[in-house]
């Protein structure tokens, strides 16, 4: 994780232990990985472009995009292939996108690049700065979690970025009606985050039934997921708003 104008050591080592923040244990690891040439070429020559750090302090939308749109927070994008796809399908809205891991960074970089999109922002830091130190109050329109790292076992549910208290840090950068898109491919986690939202003060379910949404044609379907729906996995959506 950086912040930095320049990549670190692509030869870093990964690490499976949890790693310690202000917040207290963060949900995910350090499984770096090695950048490859295409991706290091994008975050070299992109990255001054299309890149917000913590030093940014706290954003005015208009003036990083240069326009009053909507916007969109994705967080933890993996490869950055869905979130290219959103912004490309939707040029009139905004989105940045928080990836801790500097492959995927690059990797969504060069997407970027290629598909010519100018909509597009990126944190490469933990989530819980951008939160606390990056967004004012009611900006986003949309907060996106897309197959956060389910943590299995018991003992590392913990560890789970869909909390109570991470929500309702969430529900105050979102505006009054906007959403919470949540979605896992893990039945367990579905309804940990169900119970989650059904509890959580200020949001009400999309879905007249209480139950879950079908998936929006917003969300792209990734292979991963076209895979598992071979295989008979089953992938659960979560569409809250902010009540007040």
């Amino acid at each position: 994780m950086t912040d930095q104008k320049t990549p670190p050591d692509s030869n870093d080592k990964a690490s499976d232990s949890p790693v310690t923040t202000r917040r207290g244990i963060r949900s995910f690891v350090l499984r770096q990985g090695r950048m490859t040439e295409g991706q290091k070429k994008a975050f070299d020559r992109l990255w001054s472009q299309y890149g917000l750090t913590r030093e940014d302090g706290m954003i005015d939308p208009r003036q990083v995009f240069g326009r009053d749109a909507v916007l969109n927070l994705e967080i933890g994008f993996g490869m950055g292939k869905s979130l290219a796809e959103m912004a490309e399908a939707a040029p009139e809205q905004d989105f940045i996108g928080v990836e801790v891991h500097l492959p995927g960074v690059g990797s969504l970089l060069k997407d970027v690049d290629e598909r010519g999109l100018e909509n597009v922002r990126v944190y490469n830091i933990d989530v819980n700065d951008v939160i606390d130190l990056c967004l004012p109050d009611a900006c986003l329109d949309q907060v996106m979690i897309f197959f956060p790292d389910p943590w299995p076992k018991k003992k590392h549910h913990k560890r789970r970025l869909v909390q109570s208290e991470f929500v309702q840090r969430i529900r105050h950068k979102l505006r009054v009606g906007g959403i919470l898109h949540l979605a896992t491919d893990w039945e367990n986690y579905a309804e940990h985050m169900m119970e989650v939202m059904v509890e959580a003060e200020g949001f009400a379910n999309t879905q007249e039934d209480g139950g879950y949404s079908p998936r929006p044609d917003t969300r792209p379907i990734t292979k991963f997921e076209k895979r598992g729906e071979r295989l008979g996995h089953g992938v659960w959506d979560l569409l809250f708003y902010r009540t007040n």
